[in-house]
């Protein structure tokens, strides 16, 4: 019976070292006459090349074809190596490697679990296995893979329906195949999950053959068809005269049996699935990423947070994002959204929800040279675009970390290198194209659903999906950037000096400074970044000088270097663990009352990470009610991170007494007077009313909502 399973043709190539350059021909001439397949048997015994290196090098020079390695042996070839290597080489390929493997059942069936175990990235932690014949304590998983790769057996049916992806015979004979059903059934796997590849050596006349093989896809479900031992006539005629009436009687047969081509969600995956979510009703065409999904384990968790969404929808336009969001909205489960990264406060993945990741909407063009004017992918991170616009001499300020996505940043605030000369980066804001919560697409500005503009710019998570951004960019020649670890041992001083010596700073002066618990026995150790919006090195020391007198230096490292060597961050994915805490307070002044409120955060180990950024400067131009972002009396933005709330939140309770308010990306405390203290009374007032007019459904609640 036919399974509906896409139909590949390809060619099983020798492995011979006299002729290498007969090979590559092969190869080639094998795409060009339209198969999708070729294959190198495994045959270390014998002479010739050594099929895995062969294939490798044909995946670079036919960059079209899928490549099988037929009859890898697992027990001549360790099976956590040979996964590694596949895995490198499907990233290198780009997703286009296959496995084969044989040998014994017991053999087979240990090294199906090692090397699923090393490809599985979904998972968390090493690979432990005790096995008879192999053995891991801890191997490391991975790389990544952008699928599953594709495991085929030639082995016990037992094994093949039980386990494998695909089953290879050069006889697919009925009572086999009732075997590997059997199997699979009894695995609790859809029979339809195994897929069938037959080996064959040619035919009679192309009409004959064409019919032989039209059988065997129709009548025992076969999909994959591979010929072996043909000489270049026998392969011109298959791929030219036989190829083309097979694909056309099987596409015949299916549209009048109304057969489905595809092939089934595996079991594994589909055990992993989570309540609430239909997973079969997806849009067809949407990038979805679901626990047991290789890809899972670099999406399931933000920067410093570890989450396990139930699925992770990964649109690559604004039509996609639409349909995936009308998908999230009939779904009874929480919903988040993440734009390119990092995700301090964690509110950008959940348990057992959906997650939106706009990380593919990542375009970033300078649209107006004249007036510096930048359109920002919302998924873009803000290390590309430092780099984008490095070659035009430009900048957008943002935050401190290259890793940081666009879109939370730059509906929320951003307060980074530039800050006190440019203000935050919603200041610097323009437009904003965005997706409201009935999936309409409205673009946002001073003129245009100017209310709508103003919360975005503040309180964005709350009121839309934001898809990009038009921002002005400001000259960026490089600047000196300091960092300066100092003896602080009278901790609270060393913060009162700090924040005089930059309030007294021009506005091209922005600095933070970072501290954590000393250890046992030693004094605290303070780490200041001084940016200074000067390349020349007499002025940068210059500004310099001041910090530098404010404690005991410990080291120093003083350079002058572009914005975007500054800004530059980690690339890779985001795989944070845990739940840590996280507190967040602005303040007009660091008085002695606030120093020594922190010192105490800092000393009792309250905090495991301190952070005190600059705002003040330019942030002060604009008035409370130009943004939904209101304290722009603020001259210090204080965050701690913690490893609990009932360590954190008694002692930096006491600090937040003297605050003004908070930053909403560093929060992560749940009590209601938290929404008062990220937005004033009359700045709630009126983003309640946004919210009423733009998202009445309170779709998008998962942000620091500002309705429950």
């Amino acid at each position: 019976m036919d399974r509906g399973h896409p139909l590949r043709l390809g060619l099983v190539l020798e492995a011979d070292a006299a002729s290498p350059t007969a090979l590559r021909e092969e190869a080639r001439r094998a795409h060009e006459r339209g198969l999708e397949l070729l294959s190198v048997r495994d045959a270390p015994e014998e002479p010739g090349l050594d099929a895995w290196t062969l294939l490798a090098w044909l995946a670079g020079e036919v960059p079209e074809l899928t490549l099988l390695a037929l009859g890898l042996d697992a027990e001549q070839r360790p099976p956590a190596v040979l996964a590694r290597a596949a895995a490198s080489l499907d990233l290198l390929a780009g997703g286009r490697v296959e496995l084969g493997l044989r040998g014994s059942a017991e053999s087979l069936e240990e090294a199906l679990a090692v090397v699923r175990g090393i490809l599985d990235t979904s998972l968390e932690g090493p690979l432990v296995l005790e096995g008879e014949r192999f053995e891991l304590r801890g191997a490391q998983r991975g790389p990544a893979t952008s699928r599953a790769l594709p495991l085929w057996l030639e082995g016990p049916p037992e094994l093949v329906g039980g386990f494998a992806d695909g089953w290879i015979t050069a006889d697919p004979s009925q009572a086999q195949a009732e075997a590997v059903d059997a199997a699979a059934r009894s695995a609790g796997r859809d029979e339809r999950e195994v897929q069938r590849l037959a080996i064959v050596r040619g035919g009679a006349s192309s009409e004959d053959w064409a019919a032989e093989l039209t059988a065997l896809v129709l009548e025992d479900g076969v999909s994959t068809i591979l010929l072996e031992g043909a000489g270049p006539e026998l392969a011109e005629t298959f791929a030219l005269e036989v190829a083309p009436a097979l694909r056309a009687a099987v596409a015949v047969a299916r549209a009048a049996s109304g057969v489905r081509v595809g092939i089934p969600v595996p079991a594994r995956v589909r055990a992993r699935r989570r309540p609430g979510i239909d997973y079969e009703s997806l849009p067809e065409g949407l990038e979805a990423v679901e626990p047991g999904d290789p890809r899972f384990g670099d999406l399931r968790s933000t920067y410093l947070r570890g989450g396990d969404p139930g699925l992770v929808l990964r649109p690559r336009d604004e039509r996609e994002l639409v349909r995936g969001l009308h998908f999230a909205r009939e779904q009874r489960v929480p919903l988040s959204v993440r734009s390119g990264g990092h995700g301090i406060s964690g509110r950008s993945t959940n348990d057992g929800g959906i997650v939106l990741d706009l990380a593919r909407l990542d375009a970033v063009e300078l649209i107006d040279p004249t007036r510096r004017l930048v359109r920002v992918g919302a998924g873009a991170r803000w290390g590309e675009v430092a780099a984008a616009l490095a070659p035009h001499g430009l900048a957008i300020t943002s935050g401190d970390s290259g890793g940081v996505g666009v879109g939370g940043l730059a509906s929320a605030g951003g307060i980074g290198w530039y800050a006190r000369e440019h203000g935050l980066t919603i200041d610097r804001v323009r437009a904003v194209e965005a997706v409201l919560a009935d999936g309409s697409l409205v673009r946002a500005s001073a003129t245009e659903h100017p209310e709508l503009f103003w919360g975005m710019r503040g309180a964005g998570g709350n009121l839309a999906l934001a898809t990009s951004f038009e921002i002005e960019a400001h000259p960026a020649p490089p600047l000196g950037f300091a960092q300066l670890v100092f003896h602080a041992g009278d901790f609270a001083g060393f913060l009162e000096r700090w924040g005089a010596v930059v309030e007294a700073s021009p506005r091209e002066v922005t600095s933070f400074l970072m501290a954590g618990r000393p250890r046992p026995g030693e004094p605290p150790v303070g780490q200041v970044m001084v940016a200074v919006d000067s390349s020349e090195p007499e002025t940068v020391i210059g500004l310099l000088e001041p910090f530098a007198e404010i404690a005991p230096l410990l080291d120093q490292s003083v350079r002058i270097a572009p914005y975007s060597a500054i800004i530059a961050g980690p690339r890779g994915p985001h795989r944070g663990e845990g739940e840590p805490v996280a507190r967040s307070s602005l303040v007009e002044h660091l008085t002695p009352q606030v120093a020594r409120a922190a010192e105490r955060v800092v000393l009792g180990g309250a905090a495991f990470f301190f952070q005190i950024r600059a705002v003040g400067g330019a942030v002060g131009d604009l008035a409370p009610e130009a943004t939904a972002f209101a304290h722009r009396k603020a001259q210090f933005s204080l965050v701690g991170l913690g490893p609990s709330r009932a360590r954190l939140d008694p002692a930096w309770d006491s600090l937040h007494e003297l605050a003004s308010g908070l930053y909403l990306s560093f929060e992560t405390d749940p009590r209601p007077e938290r929404l008062l203290d990220a937005f004033p009374p009359e700045t709630l007032a009126r983003l309640r009313a946004v919210k009423d007019r733009y998202d009445p459904e309170n779709v998008f609640r998962d942000n620091f909502p500002v309705r429950g």
